[in-house]
């Protein structure tokens, strides 16, 4: 009886045949996932030099609306005559990725696909939806409040100052942060995985909650590009509501419990 029931609970997964590539189809599969990556980000890259101005108008408008309530010159400046077709080529290319990261991630998807279980394989979608929007979330969240908010401070400090902010610095910051966001913001995906092989737990991060916390503010005051509390607490705050649904994502995926609920099921 014992054996029956050892039988019924075992995972799909272990009895099903896991596919096998040799090492030469492992480096001929990465070389084409790398050269469509690289064939799309090429494409993305000539569709936004297009209109890489007007991506770039985006970019400074958080600096020039601080600029124009002070009653400063709302004006960038460069002191290379190349410095803006580089500035352009290096924000076509970012813009050319960024757009076409959604294909660029199913490329990695499919080359680590094969080494997946069936069952496993359905989480591409999620994975692919998940990834973008949550990266999404932090930019924008860094767009909209965190970036304008250490704009005004710092431009509103130094205002008995004439600024002479050159397009390469800025440039530089605002990538900085809003980058910065986007990959804070995937933190729920990065305890997925870890949680998912077992080498992080639930109880472990609740358990060091309190060290967590002060591990965010420790980061949020060495990249917030302003000095004073308030930004510090707003870029710290979505940090630590994404390390507490992490707990919960950790939780639902770790192998114990995933043993649990199948023996549940069973039962």
């Amino acid at each position: 009886m014992s054996e029956t029931v050892a039988a019924v609970s075992e995972p799909s997964d272990n009895r099903e045949a896991m596919p096998t590539m040799g090492f030469l189809d492992h480096l001929e599969e990465l070389r084409r996932r790398i050269v469509y990556s690289i064939a799309a980000v090429a494409v993305g890259f000539f569709a936004c030099w297009w209109k890489v101005e007007a991506i770039y108008d985006i970019m400074q408008k958080p600096i020039l609306d601080v600029l124009r309530a002070n009653g400063m010159s709302d004006k960038l400046v460069y002191l290379n005559p190349t410095e803006p077709f580089n500035l352009y080529l290096k924000i076509a290319a970012l813009a050319g990725l960024f757009v076409t990261s959604p294909f660029v991630l199913y490329q990695v998807w499919m080359f680590i696909s094969p080494g997946l279980y069936r069952r496993e394989k359905r989480y591409v979608v999620p994975f692919m939806v998940s990834t973008i929007l949550l990266f999404l979330s932090g930019g924008y969240f860094g767009y909209k409040l965190v970036y304008p908010e250490a704009l005004t401070f710092l431009v509103h400090l130094g205002r008995q100052f004439q600024p002479m902010i050159t397009i390469s610095e800025y440039t530089n910051l605002f990538l900085s942060i809003i980058l910065g966001m986007g990959l804070i913001f995937e933190m729920p995906i990065l305890i997925f995985f870890l949680a998912l092989m077992g080498i992080v737990s639930a109880g472990f991060m609740w358990k060091n909650f309190r060290y967590a916390i002060l591990a965010i503010f420790i980061v949020a005051a060495i990249v917030t590009p302003s000095p004073d509390i308030l930004s510090m607490c707003i870029f710290a705050a979505p940090m630590v509501g994404l390390y507490a649904a992490s707990i919960g994502i950790a939780w639902m995926v770790h192998p114990k419990q995933r043993r649990a609920r199948k023996e549940k099921q069973v039962t």
